[in-house]
């Protein structure tokens, strides 16, 4: 489904991944963790084809597809869904018109109002949020967490294949968290995207437990494993779990 491969990537001149590879297959849950500043949203950024991030170097394939040659409506319509850690504020724009326009764009088959709202309104008392958010401008005046909430409740309308979950523990409370993951675990088990998680909490990966965890420092990946992996993180720190840059460890 996604394959970077050998990616180096500039801002303003600024090298933030190099030589930088990833693959991940249909229904796979991996998750890519790191220090602070190490490069991880970069990730993210380069995938929905944010034009601030230059990719100098290497090749992205989705779904078979040149992923460099895509705009990021292209990249949305291909089934790539990003829930990063600020959703933006889009003021004039409803919730309701942004997705029934989204899915036209699909292809998909416009349902009949009142069914599309009745769906809405069943997916708010899902998430704990206010109807009324339905038809109130895309995360205009709400907190982290109803805009967290929000996306997810996008999600499930437009049903992506690949998603994205950029530190979107990011300012949750523990209750919201726990409804939050467990949405995304559901609608995992109901649909089996891929998934790439980007985080530094251990209760997300709770709830949603990765098959593959990948370790970013150095600008690229300097080790991958399981989910132990990610527990001994947890437990020991970076620098205890003896995480190594493997490209540079002798045969």
């Amino acid at each position: 489904m996604l394959k970077i491969e050998n990616i180096t990537v500039k801002v303003l001149d600024k090298t933030i991944l190099e030589d930088f590879n990833l693959e991940i297959q249909p229904g796979e849950i991996h998750v890519l963790m790191g220090q602070n500043g190490a490069g991880k949203s970069t990730v993210s950024k380069v995938l929905l084809r944010d034009m601030h991030y230059e990719v100098v170097k290497g090749c992205i394939t989705l779904n078979g597809k040149d992923l460099l040659k895509m705009n990021t409506t292209e990249v949305a319509r291909d089934g790539l869904f990003l829930v990063n850690q600020n959703p933006v504020e889009i003021k004039g724009v409803s919730n309701a018109e942004m997705l029934r326009t989204a899915l036209n764009d699909q292809g998909k088959k416009e349902q009949n109002i009142l069914e599309f709202n009745r769906s809405l309104t069943t997916l708010c008392e899902k998430l704990e949020i206010p109807t009324s958010f339905i038809h109130r401008d895309i995360n205009y005046n709400m907190s982290g967490g109803e805009k967290k909430k929000m996306e997810l409740l996008h999600m499930w309308v437009l049903k992506p294949n690949f998603i994205i979950l950029d530190e979107i523990d990011s300012g949750l409370d523990v209750d919201s968290l726990k409804l939050v993951a467990k949405s995304i675990q559901e609608y995992y088990e109901s649909y089996k995207p891929s998934i790439l998680i980007i985080t530094h909490q251990k209760a997300l990966l709770d709830i949603i437990k990765p098959e593959f965890v990948h370790v970013l420092g150095n600008k690229k990946i300097i080790q991958s494993g399981h989910y132990e992996l990610a527990l001994k993180i947890f437990n020991e720190g970076f620098s205890g779990a003896s995480i190594i840059d493997k490209s540079d460890a002798c045969e």
